[in-house]
């Protein structure tokens, strides 16, 4: 591999971009803050610094330059990251060579991509005159059309099948993911919405029937190796690069909903599928943006929906709205009806999902009652005592004060009561992968390793000093930094990591030091007193291997040899 190529490519791109097109961040001093995306993080724990170009978690430790980022993130090779970035800056990468990855799961993409085609190509032909009617009667136009490649399956009980089987797949296959039944096909005479997994591969299909046949609405795919809708989120692919742009995410319950979105262009959507919200999912969405506003059905279901998952993404600290539509309204029959303007003054209107809930609260509460009044009004407190911002939760009390005559310091006690008993919100942190606790020597060898990234004139230093480092990658390390010092005439973290890419233990070092709180920049003097005490540890190595060579030895001449020895040492010691 071409490290100078790899080199200027990194060069011309910023981690920060990179990144940021990928989970939201936000800067905070001369750094920038996210969610990181490799572990369950309720907080952002991600550092990503412009100045160095390289990012550390500080919960699960990882560490890298844009390269390693982009092979973590979207599970690509370093070949493919370098051609992927070198696209982007208009560097010619001809001469990198990728080899396609074969996984187990290639052949039932291959199916899924061929049946798409299939569908599309039926509804584009005379056969699909019917469906293409239905969907212009429902404003889906041949823009919407192909940009959420919708197809048609035909009447025909077999004909899927039977192009399948002369591709070479066999019906246990076809079978057992979901796209035949027997030698049937699964789908008949159905508008058939291609479903998407997170890298914008189909992976399964939604069948709308458009004729009034007495069928279910919807047939869907059924779960298979490639398709967990739990693991999903409608429209993710798209949706990521609108919710970058527009600091939020919408999240609908359906497809359709997501798909009358996109026609009054606001796409920046994706829906659960369901009303179910999976661990999965929500990490899914936190990679999307921090601003979070919910759009699920206006009816009770919806509206219980809205309450649980809203409830449950204020845990993970994100920022909810509510829009609020008519029951029983869901925001594709809403969108038909009140068109974009209207829709966009609901999205623009969104209220904080808190104001929501106490909304809520009230209904059904007979206020003529002390006791259903009293109930109200602590249920009310106790989720004011959820919001962090002070000012909102005076506005609330002193709103409550006023509507039910209560004084405002017996409510302020309440509330600071239970701010008093509120659990700090959990962070999920992963410990480090090296269980062994370090002492003072071990750390001191990992800061001068530290400092050598950091300030060229420190890798002359330690060479100088000629110090034995005690473990392999560290020697291993020390000696290729030495060397990529040498050959460039500087030293540059995010290039090292290229230059390391793969050396897979001193990668797991560097992650480990550069992921722990080591100081940047040294003096000499600074410098020399981190000496010292490695110095003082190869001395006590010493002493500790002659003791033990002493205790071993039987000659009593030569245990008095090594005795001197060890009090020369400890006399250096002093």
């Amino acid at each position: 591999m071409n490290n100078d190529l790899a080199n200027t490519i990194r060069s011309k791109v910023d981690i920060v971009d990179i990144i940021g097109e990928r989970i939201p961040l936000v800067a905070r001093g001369k750094n920038f803050f996210g969610r990181c995306p490799f572990h369950d993080d309720n907080s952002p724990s991600l550092s990503v610094s412009r100045e160095k170009q390289i990012y550390t978690c500080f919960s699960c430790h990882a560490t890298g330059n844009v390269y390693t980022f982009l092979m973590n993130y979207e599970h690509l090779d370093f070949k493919e990251a370098l051609k992927y970035l070198g696209d982007r800056v208009g560097i010619d990468t001809g001469s990198v060579k990728v080899t396609k990855k074969n996984t187990k799961f290639d052949k039932l993409y291959e199916a899924y991509n061929l049946s798409l085609k299939y569908y599309q190509n039926n509804l584009n032909s005379t056969v699909g005159k019917e469906a293409k009617k239905y969907l212009a009667n429902r404003k889906i136009n041949e823009d919407i059309i192909k940009e959420f490649e919708i197809g048609l399956s035909l009447e025909s009980k077999d004909d899927l099948t039977k192009l399948l089987m002369s591709k070479d797949y066999d019906l246990v296959t076809l079978n057992r993911i979901g796209l035949s039944s027997d030698n049937h096909d699964i789908y008949n005479d159905r508008i058939m919405f291609p479903l998407y997994d997170v890298f914008g591969k189909v992976v399964g299909f939604s069948g709308r029937i458009y004729k009034d046949n007495g069928q279910n609405k919807y047939v869907n795919t059924k779960e298979t190796d490639i398709f967990k809708k739990g693991e999903m989120l409608y429209h993710y692919h798209i949706a990521k690069e609108e919710c970058r742009l527009k600091k939020s995410v919408i999240v609908m319950e359906g497809f359709m909903d997501v798909i009358r979105a996109s026609t009054i262009d606001v796409k920046n959507t994706v829906a659960l599928m369901g009303t179910a919200l999976t661990k999965e999912q929500i990490n899914l969405i936190k990679r999307l943006s921090n601003n979070i506003i919910l759009c699920l059905d206006g009816d009770d279901p919806g509206q219980k929906a809205t309450l649980s998952i809203g409830d449950t993404l204020l845990e993970q600290n994100l920022e909810v709205k509510v829009i609020v539509l008519p029951n029983p309204e869901d925001p594709d029959s809403y969108i038909l009806k009140n068109g974009k303007e209207k829709f966009e003054g609901l999205i623009e209107n969104a209220i904080n999902f808190s104001d929501y809930k106490m909304k809520k609260m009230r209904e059904n509460v007979n206020f003529k009652s002390d006791e259903e009044t009293s109930d109200y009004i602590n249920n009310v407190i106790k989720e004011t005592a959820k919001i962090d911002d002070p000012i909102r939760r005076e506005v609330i009390l002193k709103r409550l004060a006023k509507e039910f005559d209560i004084g405002y310091n017996t409510l302020e006690m309440r509330i600071n009561t239970l701010l008093e008993n509120k659990e700090p919100k959990k962070e999920v942190i992963i410990p480090k992968k090296e269980s062994v606790k370090k002492d003072k020597y071990i750390k001191a060898y990992e800061q001068i390793v530290y400092f050598m990234l950091n300030n060229d004139w420190v890798i002359t230093q330690v060479e100088k000093e000629r110090l034995i480092f005690p473990t392999e990658v560290m020697r291993t390390t020390v000696s290729e930094i030495t060397y990529y010092y040498k050959k460039h005439g500087n030293i540059n973290v995010a290039d090292f990591y290229t230059y390391i890419q793969d050396k897979e233990n001193i990668l797991i070092f560097l992650n480990d030091i550069l992921g722990s709180s080591y100081l940047e920049k040294t003096t000499k003097d600074e410098l020399f007193e981190y000496f010292k005490v490695v110095k003082e540890y190869i001395k006590k190595q010493e002493i500790n291997r002659l003791t033990g060579l002493m205790k071993k030895e039987v000659d009593p001449i030569e245990q008095a040899k090594i005795s001197e020895k060890i009090r020369k040492l400890r006399l250096g010691d002093n």
